[in-house]
């Protein structure tokens, strides 16, 4: 298997084991000094990223501003990690001989929101990306919160645990 499908594997298996051991009440609750957003609301800002890449796969075609946003989400941490588990099942799927596939995305950049040219690749970097970035943000609310154990490089790049490999770190 590619090890960008991999790592978007790895990283939806991390968010699935932190949900086991977070409450729906820390889950749900905002955090005021992090935006007012919730863990949970983290955690399904991505899947819905997710999501919208898994419909707009067979046609090519990714809108990322036609996300659910299922409310439900973000107060019921057992529910985001079963459709985790799905959207494992189907990144199982992707050949990484497909990785190089052409693709049309359409994503709020806050004019005409236009349809852009890219490749199943790099929207792998993008989702891959993002939830880390999100993955942070759910440290800083989780830690606020009393929750001090997150999977083994939670929240944290790629490249940045290589340079602390690399460093010795």
């Amino acid at each position: 298997m590619n090890t960008l499908i991999e790592a978007n594997l790895s990283c939806l298996e991390q968010g699935i084991t932190l949900l086991e051991a977070i409450s729906p009440n820390v889950y749900a609750r905002k955090c005021p000094e992090i935006f007012g957003s919730s863990i949970g609301g983290h955690f399904r800002h991505n899947i819905d990223h997710y999501i919208a890449f898994m419909d707009g796969f067979e046609s090519s075609e990714i809108d990322y501003d036609s996300r659910e946003r299922r409310e439900t989400m973000e107060e019921d941490p057992s529910e985001a990690s079963r459709v985790m588990a799905r959207l494992s099942i189907f990144l199982k799927k992707i050949s990484g001989e497909d990785l190089d596939q052409p693709l049309r995305i359409r994503m709020d950049d806050g004019g005409d929101s236009s349809w852009s040219q890219t490749t199943l690749r790099r929207e792998l970097q993008f989702l891959l990306s993002h939830t880390i970035h999100h993955y942070a943000l759910v440290v800083s609310i989780a830690t606020r919160y009393g929750i001090n154990e997150f999977p083994d490089g939670f929240g944290v790049a790629p490249s940045t645990l290589h340079y602390r490999e690399a460093k010795g770190a």
